[in-house]
């Protein structure tokens, strides 16, 4: 079940686990009645395991799936939409505050900014008007802006999460409006090619995978229709393969310049807004939608179309990722098991951290390091990976700072606790230094009170 080739320089799992991670998706596959569960699971950047469950296509003679068989991802398609839209934002051609007016001018909804619809923060209605998944007859493009109009705002923006495919159809707009080019190619220029995933697109080959709907009652399995969703692709008109999706969650992990500037992905996968306001461990950012499990955060996103479920999901921290296909319409709870097969293989075989090395020495830091004090509570700044940092004594993880130089005796802080402020060295009249400001905050050597510190 490995597609992991031999080689000290790709990771692999050991038999134990591998066996561990099938029995699950076996039991899922039965559980969910589902006609084929395809899943794959990458590490470090490789799919290091995959597995093909039941078939793809029943019939006379049922044909199984391999890493290459493409499935309907639905959703999913919404984190390339707003990886283009990223990518466009990154180029300078758009801004995250722009409103649809910018691009849809005259319309209804012109002060919606493309922020909020990237979110699901902007209160727009769920659908697109019309009653597209009764018909699966979806808009041509002069139809679907016709519609828009009609389309109601039944929220306040940032009421509370309101997921809105009719959002992802105007974002679609919105790449056409500014490139000048059909979705489909902004998506695949900017995201599919630079990525190798040569068999994602809008139109499936014929060895496509199958969707069914399985009758609850009698267990039989019937073949649902194609639905083409035309101007509203964006919002899930994707087909993509276990071996392509590895290539995405990889890229997700641990993300380089091919697609957008990492720190671009780092934006996309923090929360905006909470999906469930009791518990607390949903949200979503830009396009990718965030769960926790215990102190572990993943994201990803489920996906859904007539006959077919998705879910990926990914622990950026440790470079783990899984999707999971079903051909079924209903039942299969896809982004679970995505999420239940990364944190096996986190649990059975944990991410190693590197050998800590001695850092070299850094005389631009040497008179930072060491203890300093802020409002009455202990400050240290260390080096680590030749880089100036920091962290308070009371939650040294959560506060840990990281610091980049913008001048002469002057930093930035560029990760963790007050990101984006600035810190300020201040020196005596003989070039020591005196005193640090951070965030406008005296840092001082010694624990002194805010009264100590008055003229």
């Amino acid at each position: 079940m490995s597609s992991a080739s031999a080689g000290a320089s790709v990771p692999t799992l050991s038999p134990g686990l591998e066996r561990d991670l099938l029995g699950r998706v076996v039991a899922a596959q039965r559980s969910w009645r589902a006609p084929g569960v395809s899943v794959g699971v990458v590490r470090d950047g490789h799919l290091v395991w995959s597995a093909h469950v039941g078939s793809a296509r029943l019939g006379a003679g049922p044909v199984p799936a391999t890493d290459d068989t493409q499935f309907m991802i639905g959703s999913v398609t919404k984190t390339f939409t707003a990886l283009a839209v990223m990518a466009l934002r990154d180029d300078g051609r758009l801004s995250l505050d722009d409103t649809l007016e910018a691009y849809l001018p005259g319309t209804t909804h012109a002060r919606v900014p493309l922020r909020q619809m990237l979110a699901h923060a902007s209160g727009l209605q769920r659908e697109p008007v019309g009653h597209i998944w009764e018909s699966l007859e979806a808009p041509e493009r002069d139809e679907f802006l016709a519609g828009v109009e009609q389309a109601e705002q039944v929220l306040p923006a940032h009421h509370a999460f309101h997921y809105s495919n009719l959002a992802y159809g105007l974002l679609g707009q919105v790449v056409e409006r500014v490139t000048g080019q059909d979705w489909e190619h902004v998506v695949r220029e900017r995201v599919l090619d630079p990525l190798g995933m040569t068999r994602t697109g809008l139109v499936p080959a014929d060895d496509r995978a199958i969707g069914y709907q399985v009758d609850p009652y009698a267990g039989t399995a019937s073949e649902e229709p194609l639905f083409t969703l035309n101007a509203t692709a964006p919002l899930g008109g994707l087909w993509s393969t276990v071996a392509d999706m590895a290539r995405y969650a990889a890229y997700v992990a641990n993300p380089d310049d091919r697609v957008v500037r990492p720190e671009t992905v780092e934006e996309m996968c923090r929360p905006i807004i909470m999906t469930d306001t009791d518990g607390w461990t949903g949200a979503y950012g830009l396009g990718f939608g965030m769960g926790r499990r215990g102190d572990r955060v993943y994201v990803g996103h489920g996906g859904a179309m007539p006959g077919f479920l998705t879910g990926l999901r990914v622990r950026r921290k440790d470079g783990i990722g899984a999707v999971v296909f079903a051909n079924a319409t209903s039942g299969a709870l896809t982004l679970a098991l995505a999420t239940d097969l990364v944190e096996a293989v986190l649990d059975t075989e944990p991410t190693l951290a590197a050998a800590w090395v001695p850092e070299r020495e850094q005389p631009a830091l040497a008179e930072l390091l060491g203890l300093w004090w802020s409002e009455g509570s202990p400050l240290t700044f260390f080096v680590r990976d030749a880089e100036l940092w920091s962290r308070l004594a009371e939650d040294e993880q959560l506060s840990e700072t990281r610091y980049a130089p913008e001048g002469a005796d002057r930093y930035r802080a560029v990760e963790g606790r007050e990101r984006g402020e600035v810190l300020e060295v201040v020196r005596a009249p003989d070039g020591s230094v005196e005193k640090l400001y951070f965030a406008t905050y005296a840092v001082t050597r010694a624990p002194l009170a805010f009264a100590d510190l008055q003229p």
